[in-house]
């Protein structure tokens, strides 16, 4: 298949390699000194285009999407409080969004143990429960996008709490989210419950950045064909 690049930093370089190792060709990169070419031909017969950028870009890069005619998947995080107008743009130009805030497989996994741990331990009202994560320090958003969906899943089972905080807790129905910047740490994301008497922790650790690029890969392979907003639940079905 054809596939667009938007955004040539390393995720994008990453993706790129995996694409191509997968036989896919790369018929068009933008990156912030050519956003104009996604009015082009070449990017224009793209099948799909893979975004990974900025916050404050990847609106912008979705429309073009849309006005395109190209189905885009989208990994960039801390816009999705536009999200409704967003899918309001989409269904207006009868569009395709791929949206995640993590496309690695170990991660999506995660997310499924995360919820179903959650699940068990709301009825033991003994354990606490707190979330930390660490990123690079180029990361611009925090806590991360995969740290709010995470917390999301926790909510959505966990009767004892109803919003996350980020750091402390304001009151006990505060789900504390802690962040860390450092290094050029791809991803730790650990959730942890603690009881007078014992702790339960899980953890996923990030090894390098080619999980997330492989999954945004498998992605734009799903959304061939497809319309409307997708996500990581329609490509792994946990």
């Amino acid at each position: 298949m054809k596939i667009a690049l938007i955004g040539y930093g390393k995720m994008g370089h990453i993706i790129e390699k995996i694409a191509r190792e997968r036989g896919h060709e790369i018929v068009s990169i933008i990156d912030i000194d050519n956003r104009d070419d996604m009015k082009d031909d070449a990017f224009k017969s793209a099948d799909a285009a893979i975004e990974f950028t900025m916050p404050a870009v990847a609106i912008d890069n979705i429309y073009a999407c849309f006005n395109a005619g190209v189905p885009v998947v989208c990994g960039t995080t801390g816009w999705t409080e536009k999200m409704p107008e967003v899918k309001a743009e989409m269904e207006k130009k009868n569009g395709t969004l791929f949206w995640s805030s993590n496309y690695s497989v170990g991660v999506n996994v995660f997310m499924a143990v995360n919820k179903y741990l959650a699940k068990i331990m709301n009825g033991f009202s003994q354990y606490n429960v707190e979330m930390t994560e660490v990123h690079h320090i180029h990361k611009l958003d925090a806590p991360s996008g995969t740290a709010i969906t995470l917390a999301e899943g926790i909510l959505d089972n966990l009767d004892r709490k109803t919003a996350w905080t980020k750091e402390v807790e304001g009151k006990n129905t505060d789900l504390a989210i802690k962040s860390i910047r450092e290094g050029e740490v791809p991803g730790i994301h650990t959730i942890r419950y603690e009881s007078a008497v014992d702790s339960i922790e899980i953890t996923h650790d990030a090894k390098n950045r080619e999980g997330f690029a492989l999954g945004a890969v498998l992605a734009a392979e799903f959304v061939v064909g497809k319309k409307g907003l997708l996500g990581t639940g329609d490509l792994f079905k946990f």
